[in-house]
């Protein structure tokens, strides 16, 4: 369960993409000689975002290598920021980005699954791991999620963030008076 005292500090949610955003995959292929990578994105994660929305929670994506598939699918989901760099250069990444918004690192949860996140944990005020996340976070995450990353972990977390802090019903109620009902 998501810890009320640490939730109500979030005003960032980080999350890692290869291994938490997605189920690990990567299809990669050429198309009329041109490279083309494809991964596979769950679904209710994506609404999981739409709920913050309006909570005053902002989203940043901070990926350990570049891939077209994740700037697309982080603009779809209008993330605030997707930052794509190498995996040993997420730290002063984060730090450029919470100094920019004003923000320290007790402000901020990050979600992550596999080594390149153990210095963003070390430094992290709320670290999440996923339930498929290395040992070695599971070690040091202060919750760790029921489902594995790309199969529901990243909708489970907002999910659980948002009860913990009293904000779940208000952000369905938003959700359900933007979206067209129909008849």
């Amino acid at each position: 369960m998501c810890d009320p005292a640490l939730a109500r500090r979030v005003r960032l949610l980080g999350f890692d993409v290869d291994g938490v955003l997605t189920d690990n995959a990567v299809f990669i292929g050429a198309v009329a000689g041109e490279r083309v990578e494809f991964k596979r994105f769950d679904i209710q994660d994506g609404l999981g975002h739409v709920l913050l929305r309006g909570t005053g929670i902002e989203v940043v994506w901070v990926s350990g290598r570049e891939s077209e598939a994740t700037t697309l699918r982080g603009e779809e989901l209008k993330v605030s920021e997707v930052l794509q760099v190498s995996a040993t250069r997420k730290v002063p990444a984060i730090e450029r980005l919470l100094a920019k918004r004003g923000l320290g690192w007790d402000d901020m949860a990050f979600v992550g699954d596999d080594l390149a996140d153990l210095p963003v944990f070390r430094k992290v005020g709320f670290p999440i791991a996923v339930a498929n996340a290395r040992d070695d976070l599971k070690a040091l995450a202060k919750w760790t999620t029921k489902a594995s990353g790309g199969h529901g972990a990243v909708r489970e977390v907002i999910d659980e963030l948002l009860k913990a802090r009293g904000e779940y019903d208000a952000a369905l109620a938003r959700y359900f008076g933007e979206v067209e009902v129909p008849s």
